[in-house]
């Protein structure tokens, strides 16, 4: 039976674009296969997506999300050419997006004895529809949220803000992940996660290094006991 109560998952979002979403939902993935946990992994949300030879389009993310998931299918329920937030996307599209039928599409296609993992657009408030923002969508889902961050100077307020718009909200934060995106050793910036601990009770679950392009880091983290929802 498919539908309507997605009873575990986790839904990846950002302090912002560009942060490692697409890096850690693809980790999540491969140590959920390897725990013999059946996958079902959606990216609602693919703006910039590439033109395919054959005319369709085809998103970077959705690709690198596919084969964690080894050659599955990828739920999508908006694509666009456009490397825009989806509500201005759309626009320039002409079309409407609506986020409470895009949620329960995607709720009704997860099966009952699979764990969703499902990756966001951009940052928590991103822009989906006139009035809907991620956010909006996140809570739409019931499942708890994972906060990707880069670790680097200026990341101690985006995380804080993404965190108090995601509890404003209702949602559930499960933990923060911290994606070191350039070398260097600055002290400020390796003392990110261990200041981030002191101001909030959110666990910080780990720190991905530069180079670590397969996360595997984020390996041996319980994601199955942080996916449960309520």
């Amino acid at each position: 039976m498919k539908g309507i109560e997605v009873k575990k998952g986790l839904f990846i979002t950002g302090t912002d674009t560009g942060v490692g979403k697409t890096l850690v939902t693809c980790a999540i993935i491969r140590a959920m296969a390897a725990w013999h946990f059946p996958v079902f992994a959606a990216k609602p949300l693919a703006t910039g997506s590439e033109m395919q030879p054959d005319g369709s389009l085809r998103h970077p993310d959705v690709a690198q999300i596919s084969k964690a998931l080894g050659g599955g299918t990828v739920w999508v329920g908006y694509e666009s050419p456009h490397p825009a937030a989806p509500s201005l996307a759309s626009r320039w599209e002409g079309k409407y997006l609506d986020a409470d039928d895009m949620a329960r599409s995607l709720r009704a296609a997860v099966p009952a004895d699979h764990v969703a993992v499902v990756e966001g657009a951009g940052g928590i408030l991103c822009p989906l529809a006139p009035g809907k923002t991620i956010a909006d969508f996140a809570a739409s889902l019931e499942i708890p949220v994972l906060v990707v961050a880069k670790r680097t100077l200026g990341t101690l307020n985006h995380t804080l803000l993404t965190l108090e718009a995601a509890q404003q909200r209702g949602l559930r934060v499960a933990g923060i992940v911290f994606n070191q995106t350039h070398p260097g050793n600055d002290p400020v910036e390796e003392a990110v996660a261990e200041e981030m601990a002191r101001l909030t009770t959110v666990p910080v679950l780990a720190q991905v290094p530069f180079g670590d392009l397969s996360g595997k880091i984020l390996e041996n983290i319980p994601w199955p006991s942080l996916m449960a929802a309520g």
